[in-house]
């Protein structure tokens, strides 16, 4: 494990997402397409949990994404974030959040 200093942490801008929509990506069997509402504007970006979670659960999640990710094509497509997840060897889960707060608040 390589550790950072707090200066690079603070270079991260995490905040909440709503998700507004979720599509199968057309040329990849285990990504999504995701459109998320982040406050002052919308976002679309490819995230890897389709295997794991089916489409119609994630409709109206607030999840947590990083925000600042220089944009990458992910087969194709266009990712403009990084939603954050944890797994394990089985398992996928999503970061949501225990209280609802609006899309766009900063995690610290």
């Amino acid at each position: 494990m390589e550790l950072i200093n707090y200066e690079n942490f603070k270079k991260l801008d995490i905040r909440v997402a709503k998700i507004k929509e979720v599509t199968d990506h057309p040329d990849a069997d285990k990504l999504y397409v995701v459109k998320i509402d982040l406050g002052e504007e919308e976002r679309q970006i490819v995230a890897g949990i389709k295997p794991y979670i089916e489409k119609e659960a994630l409709i109206g999640k607030e999840v947590v994404v990083i925000v600042n990710m220089e944009p990458r094509k992910i087969r194709g497509i266009e990712s403009n974030g990084m939603l954050l997840a944890a797994k394990d060897e089985e398992n996928l889960a999503i970061i949501t959040l225990n209280k609802e707060v609006k899309p766009g608040s900063i995690v610290q």
